[in-house]
């Protein structure tokens, strides 16, 4: 059985998952960060890491750290971890693909005795019942006999500088009993937080599944009950704000519900849950709705847009934010696209600012060429989607002073007092 003293770390994917990752390991033991996309690794290697979630500093203090493209280089490797992305496709599906390839490049290199950990968010089961066949297959080696196996859920938050991987209790798991607490101490050699062990890869599987489950359908609570209040002429974050002076009172507050976790992590569950004959009712509902708030948003907008006698249709409309949260370059998954896309089906100019995104990826993942300024006195309307503080620091005058004369303000973060905005959501 392999010892720590033999560890040689391979970080399959260095994103917003792998690389901090692959960061804190090779402070330790040696790490091998590998990545398909060569950009990245140059990035990388120059000291550099678009997604802000690792400083130049950092990159410099991971002395055992090297990164790759050459699969080759791997083949010393004897504990690999797994931190593809595991996103949706356009029916609101598990695309596993990223794992399936990254299983199958694996298993050219791996070898007897070798430990291979999944971080990416899957349903239960999908690490024994996709991954291990693929391992099996392309590598000729017979799993818990050959080479074994575990799942560690990461619970990255990009762009929260509190909450690092080092101090986020990590759930860790295994094959075996004894591989299970070999890789948990594997990942204690880095998780200051401690780590929790799961009794089975599935569990720990579920576990990571049902975390951002439980927020969305929260969320999506908060989200039904501002639609409801709106019609009632009640603003919503007053009655929050209310309802937390309870001690237990949970403090969700309604919005857009993107990003590479929240908004998709449900649907990998209820596909599991649909294929073993359980069709979910609570689950599915809350993201319907939370999938719904775009064109909500749009058409409150629109509405407040007519009491001010605005013209809609060819309208100058401001969105800023593009990210799918504040102070954070991470566009993945951002609902903040449904929100372009319903102004632009009523025929609207949209423009969008957002001084954290690359308008490069923009435009390649969603065809927008974000604006690099604004000017005052441009705007029929302007939406505050996303509360970066930059935009924070504006204030209500300098947002407003962005708008004509006769404008429409909607408040989507609640930055701004109720006072300020025309419409808060």
């Amino acid at each position: 059985m392999l010892q720590l003293s033999e560890l040689k770390i391979a970080i399959i994917g260095l994103g917003y998952v792998g690389l901090p990752l692959a960061v804190e390991f090779g402070k330790h033991v040696s790490v091998v960060g590998f990545d398909i996309h060569q950009k990245r690794i140059d990035e990388l290697k120059n000291g550099q890491d678009h997604t802000l979630e690792v400083t130049p500093e950092e990159l410099k203090q991971s002395i055992h750290l090297s990164y790759t493209t050459d699969l080759q280089q791997l083949s010393d490797c004897n504990f690999f971890i797994v931190t593809v992305p595991t996103p949706i496709d356009e029916y609101k599906q598990p695309d596993l693909s990223p794992l399936v390839k990254a299983s199958e490049s694996i298993a050219k290199v791996l070898k007897k005795d070798d430990i291979v950990v999944y971080e990416s968010t899957v349903y239960p089961g999908a690490t024994e019942e996709v991954c291990i066949p693929v391992l099996e297959k392309k590598s000729g080696l017979k799993f818990n006999q050959d080479f074994y196996a575990g799942y560690s859920p990461e619970r990255i938050n990009p762009g929260d500088k509190l909450h690092r991987v080092t101090n986020i209790l990590k759930i860790t798991s295994g094959s075996t009993p004894e591989i299970a607490e070999f890789i948990d101490q594997v990942y204690n050699l880095i998780i200051e937080a401690g780590t929790h062990k799961a009794t089975s890869i599935k569990v720990a599987e579920a576990a990571k599944v049902i975390e951002n489950t439980q927020r969305d359908v929260n969320i999506a609570l908060i989200n039904e009950l501002a639609i409801i209040f709106n019609k009632m002429g009640i603003d919503t974050e007053a009655v929050l704000q209310a309802a937390g002076t309870k001690w237990n009172f949970l403090p969700f507050r309604p919005g857009l519900v993107g990003g590479h976790c929240i908004g998709v992590d449900p649907y990998y569950l209820t596909h599991k849950a649909q294929a073993i004959g359980y069709h979910p009712e609570i689950i599915l509902a809350g993201r319907r709705l939370n999938d719904s708030m775009g064109a909500y948003v749009v058409t409150q907008l629109v509405k407040g847009m007519i009491q001010k006698r605005i013209q809609v249709e060819g309208a100058k409309v401001l969105v800023l934010g593009l990210s799918f949260k504040e102070n954070c370059p991470d566009i993945r998954n951002t609902k903040i696209i449904d929100i372009v896309t319903e102004l632009n089906e009523y025929h609207m100019d949209v423009d969008v600012y957002d001084p954290w995104v690359d308008v490069q990826e923009a435009e390649h993942e969603y065809g927008i060429t974000p604006v690099q300024s604004v000017n005052t006195d441009t705007y029929d309307a302007v939406i505050l989607a996303v509360a970066h503080d930059q935009f924070k620091a504006m204030g209500a005058g300098e947002i407003r002073a962005l708008g004509k004369e006769q404008h429409v303000l909607y408040d989507l973060k609640y930055v701004l007092d109720a006072t300020e905005s025309d419409i808060r959501l």
